[in-house]
């Protein structure tokens, strides 16, 4: 499946701000960026730093007035629709480097709190079984609700309120999948099917020697997503972050199938 994509980002820089953007869809990973364009204006500073997950290349600006970020796209997505339940679970001794990290606790995912809860409500299943049945839980239970989160906001919050929106359901499932000791890891992307149409945060966990997306919102799947990049939670997946403060002035994300 081919996607066309554009994100267009207009902000107001009251004092001169250093940016970090990560908007651009990743190269590799079941996906192939056939075209792309990133139009940034005349910023004071820019460069390119790869990622500490080495799925993207974050942009390093230094800009004052406005940020205009205009980005466009043609990605080849040939990430298969796997079936979940079907996916083995890699021993933990038999892991590779990149994924161990992703064991752990992270700032919005305090996965160590939710162990008695994992095994008590999916403790007879295994791996990607596990994986489907937390996935088809929070679907279930939780209910999409825009304005009901904040930066704050982490997976134990959301966990209780059973409510959120995407990058909430994704906490929640991560914490979930870790607290089962397995790897889990968020990724922004863009989607098709995203209701309001926006910057999408999905799930990824290590099944069968591979990071497979995992959409608790059930608004997408794998098949139709272009991952932009990778990281603990959303602290490492930000689109935009703004070292001062910035206002918001206009922002426009479109997913069409080419």
């Amino acid at each position: 499946m081919k996607l066309e994509i554009s994100a267009s980002l207009n902000y107001r820089l009251p004092e001169p701000v250093d940016l970090m953007l990560q908007v651009e869809a990743a190269n590799g990973g079941g996906q192939r960026v056939q075209r792309a364009s990133l139009d940034l204006g005349a910023p004071e500073y820019m460069a390119r730093v790869p990622a500490a997950a080495g799925v993207c290349e974050p942009v390093w600006l230094r800009a004052e007035g406005a940020l205009r970020a205009e980005y466009r796209a043609t990605v080849a997505v040939e990430r298969p629709h796997a079936d979940l339940a079907a996916l083995a679970e890699m021993p933990l001794h038999r892991l590779p480097a990149e994924a161990i990290p992703y064991l752990n606790e992270s700032r919005y995912c305090p996965s160590n709190k939710f162990h008695a809860f994992v095994e008590r409500r999916f403790g007879e299943f295994e791996g990607g079984a596990k994986i489907a049945r937390m996935r088809d839980w929070i679907e279930s239970r939780f209910t999409y609700v825009a304005g009901t989160s904040d930066v704050d906001t982490g997976a134990l919050d959301s966990f209780v309120e059973r409510r959120g929106v995407c990058r909430d359901y994704a906490h929640v499932m991560i914490a979930l999948a870790r607290a089962a000791h397995i790897p889990a890891r968020m990724a922004s992307v863009y989607a098709l099917g995203v209701e309001p149409m926006d910057f999408h945060a999905v799930a990824e966990v290590y099944l069968a020697g591979d990071w497979r997306m995992v959409d608790a919102t059930g608004m997408t799947r794998p098949d139709e997503c272009a991952r932009i990049c990778a990281g603990r939670d959303a602290a490492d997946i930000a689109f935009l972050t703004a070292y001062r403060e910035i206002q918001l002035v206009e922002q426009k994300v479109t997913v069409e199938r080419a």
